[in-house]
């Protein structure tokens, strides 16, 4: 007669699922921030710590602005330039694109998760 082990279904039930999760996991498409640039000079701080869009492409000559919509203070610095823009919540600030190539910048307040890209494609 087999021996009744309590549990041991629940176990197996259990090891079956983390494995069909685990194969699901593998096929979901992965997020990154290196996103396609988006067409566009606005840039918005929503309320979760991040810029959106990550990435946009704007026409040399193009100046871009990025709002505050957050509840706490950010900043935007272009890597390369030394100005930090700082911004409290409402405010905006505005920097001028002239030359092609492709601009990093970050959030010095919160560099772990906050950064973007300007790419000024040519004319």
């Amino acid at each position: 007669m087999p021996e009744h082990r309590p549990g041991l279904r629940w176990r197996l039930s259990a090891v079956v699922l983390v494995v069909a999760c685990a194969a699901l996991a593998g096929c979901a498409p992965v997020a990154t921030n290196a996103s396609k640039p988006v067409r566009t000079a606005q840039v918005d701080l929503p309320p979760s710590y991040l810029f959106a869009p990550t990435a946009i492409e704007v026409a040399p000559g193009t100046t871009v602005t990025w709002t505050n919509h957050d509840n706490f203070t950010h900043s935007v610095q272009v890597q390369g330039q030394s100005e930090v823009h700082m911004l409290r919540p409402g405010e905006t600030t505005q920097i001028r694109f002239d030359q092609p190539g492709s601009f990093p910048y970050v959030c010095t307040l919160h560099t772990q998760n906050m950064h973007g890209t300007v790419v000024v494609t040519g004319a």
